[in-house]
């Protein structure tokens, strides 16, 4: 066995064999002292490459703000929600509705299957008051259904996974100070899901006013103990920790969106148009859009999905098994078939629960924690 996979090491192309990265290094041919440890990199990203990813957003705010568009331009696609109605007259909804979307978009031979959840109706009303409790109720739908899916005897291969990983919220550019919604939604929401605020149309703020205005939605955030993406504690080194301390320094990020081209000195730019020029969206002197794309797609996705599979997702799991071990044991006191033994401890006849399976589950259960 050793011996085949060693040849179909040896076998395999020259673009997938290590190769030296500097002049100074040596290559692995006629190497005796070199076992191929590094091979697994290639191993894992061949892998990965045929599993795909998935990645789940979700945008939040009131209407009129560019949701939809800011996530065109993000994914340089139509991949909103409106991009794919044929109707673009929308009624404002009465109440919140969670509305999602999913695309497969390939790059570069990587397939990503992303899923786009917007939330018509959010602050739209005149009371607004529990506007957040739909949406609570969809994250942890989405927990719920992971959790089945993990809790089955019969589990599959590879579990979809619907879990939001990330939500955009959506701060209107009032260059004040953060609305009580704003901070309701945030403290809340913060808790089960990694939040990143943006500024919204920040093109209609001077450059003066956009700073105060970052400055004050940080002083509020701590004020309320508001915990937005990256987290503090959950810097794994010092390499990361200060990685996001910038990536900090900068939240909000201030956004313009645009899926219109226009031509700018030669070259095939996204921005909006105005009377005494054209607002570059991607150009960091404009806006904070390449810094906001940086850290959804190209630097921290990963750690994005990571963080929703091992914190929010566990602490929502921990919960839910916990809430059903509780459950077992109050409804064991109230069964007559379950006796106390000398000891104190509950003795369970042999056919007091098999007929509706209530021991199985939470040996399940159990098993799973």
């Amino acid at each position: 066995q050793i011996k085949a996979q060693r040849l179909l090491y040896f076998n395999m192309s020259e673009s997938t064999k290590p190769h030296p990265q500097g002049k100074g290094e040596k290559t692995h041919v006629g190497d005796s002292s070199y076992v191929g440890i590094d091979a697994i990199l290639e191993q894992m990203r061949r892998k990965a490459m045929k599993q795909g990813f998935e990645f789940n957003i979700m945008v939040v705010g009131q209407s009129g703000l560019g949701k939809s568009t800011l996530v065109n331009t993000l994914f340089k696609s139509k991949v909103s929600r409106k991009s794919v109605q044929p109707n673009p007259e929308e009624r404002i909804p009465k109440t919140i509705e969670i509305k999602s979307i999913s695309h497969d978009i390939e790059e570069k031979g990587v397939r990503m299957k992303l899923t786009v959840i917007d939330t018509p109706g959010f602050g739209d009303q005149i009371n607004n008051e529990n506007c957040w409790q739909p949406i609570m109720k969809f994250i942890n739908d989405q927990y719920e259904v992971y959790l089945q899916e993990e809790i089955n005897i019969n589990r599959k291969k590879r579990i979809p996974d619907s879990r939001v990983h990330c939500c955009i919220y959506f701060i209107p550019p009032t260059g004040h100070c953060l609305r009580p919604l704003d901070v309701e939604f945030m403290r809340r929401l913060s808790k089960v899901v990694n939040i990143v605020p943006v500024i919204a149309k920040a093109d209609t703020l001077t450059l003066e006013e956009r700073d105060y205005f970052k400055q004050t939605i940080r002083e509020e955030l701590r004020a309320n103990g508001i915990d937005v993406y990256p987290q503090k504690e959950f810097d794994e080194d010092a390499e990361d920790r200060m990685i996001n301390d910038k990536i900090r320094e900068m939240i909000p990020f201030a956004v313009v969106g645009s899926d219109q081209e226009y031509q700018v000195n030669g070259k095939r730019i996204l921005g909006r148009k105005t009377k005494w020029g054209t607002i570059e969206v991607e150009n960091i002197a404009h806006c904070e859009f390449a810094y906001l794309r940086d850290l959804l797609i190209r630097t921290h996705m990963q750690n994005i999905k990571d963080i929703t599979g091992s914190i929010h997702y566990e602490t929502y799991r921990v919960r839910r098994l916990n809430e059903s071990n509780i459950h077992f044991s109050a409804h064991l006191s109230d069964d007559p078939a379950v006796e106390p033994k000398a000891n104190g401890q509950l003795e369970e006849q042999p056919s007091a629960l098999q007929p509706n399976g209530v021991a199985a589950q939470h040996e399940a259960l159990s098993h799973e924690m």
